[in-house]
């Protein structure tokens, strides 16, 4: 086994500036790209998030990769979604976690079936993601959902996603208030492309004392941004950045790699950290990391 990893949970108590990163699993068992990546940010980050399944799509599981990385020396973040299991199987997955030395849980709703690549597939949704997030506190003080003692329990840190820029915010700001009374200490947000703006939600958040990490979300061309536009809510990249992308021709993902670097000093001041989503730029990371001056 690999020396214990620095955890994310002590960077952001210490109030320093964290980073952490995202690989979706392979679809199939070749996971060799994704550690060979890894790799070159051991030291680099603060955590790496391993998504479950995102999309609907069928993918290798989150915790068997969350366990490779540990093992590499990264301190991995368990994305869990309501979706595919209930509360059977989410506590059996959460145990094993911990025994494989999984200490962060991002608990998320997940996308409907219909979305992905098995659209016949039955969803679960037996627990909401604020469920989730009390289910695991209970597992953190010894006992499971339905009040049983464990022989051993939990010590996860609990995440939550959060849209910064929904429109209306109101209900956005409800529900985090509701996730940080069910355990949530820390929030990775979803997209951000206009920085004012998430700064005045920022300011709306602190009085609730747990830590923020700004999605960082890398444009490889301007039809990517124009998809998002159209199809994730809470997520609006200004047309001007849409221009940027579609004069740069066969250079728009290293505009769009300038623009996340851009997004990452305009955000900087505002919140705890930032989490870079590169999607299929993951081999453009380290580049992100070193001109954002990120470690």
């Amino acid at each position: 086994m690999s020396k214990e990893p620095r955890r994310l949970k002590e960077v952001l108590d210490q109030g320093q500036f964290a980073v952490t990163i995202e690989y979706n699993p392979p679809k199939g068992t070749n996971i060799s790209g994704v550690l060979e990546n890894a790799k070159q940010l051991i030291g680099r980050v603060h955590g790496v998030n391993v998504t479950d399944n995102t999309a609907a799509v069928v993918r290798a599981g989150s915790l068997p990769v969350c366990r490779l990385l540990y093992e590499m020396g990264h301190d991995p973040v368990m994305q869990l979604t309501c979706r595919d299991r209930n509360r059977i199987a989410m506590q059996s997955d959460l145990m094993g976690a911990h025994m494989l030395g999984i200490r962060n849980i991002l608990c998320l709703t997940g996308d409907y079936p219909t979305v992905g690549d098995h659209k016949d597939a039955k969803p679960v949704y037996d627990l909401d993601s604020v469920q989730v997030m009390q289910l695991v506190q209970g597992l953190n003080n010894g006992r499971d959902m339905a009040g049983n003692k464990l022989d051993g329990s939990t010590a996860f840190t609990i995440g939550a996603a959060v849209t910064p820029e929904a429109d209306p915010l109101g209900p956005m700001l409800a529900k985090f208030e509701v996730k940080v009374k069910a355990g949530a200490r820390f929030f990775q947000t979803q997209a951000i492309y206009n920085p004012d703006q998430f700064a005045g939600f920022m300011k709306a958040v602190r009085q609730y004392n747990v830590k923020v990490l700004a999605g960082i979300l890398v444009l490889r061309n301007h039809k990517m941004a124009e998809f998002m536009n159209a199809n994730i809510p809470g997520v609006s990249v200004p047309q001007d950045m849409i221009d940027e992308l579609k004069a740069a021709g066969t250079k728009s993902e290293d505009v769009g790699v300038e623009i996340a670097v851009r997004t990452i000093n305009a955000v900087r001041p505002h919140c705890d950290g930032v989490h870079i989503m590169a999607i299929k730029a993951t081999h453009r990371l380290a580049d992100i990391i070193t001109k954002a001056h990120l470690g």
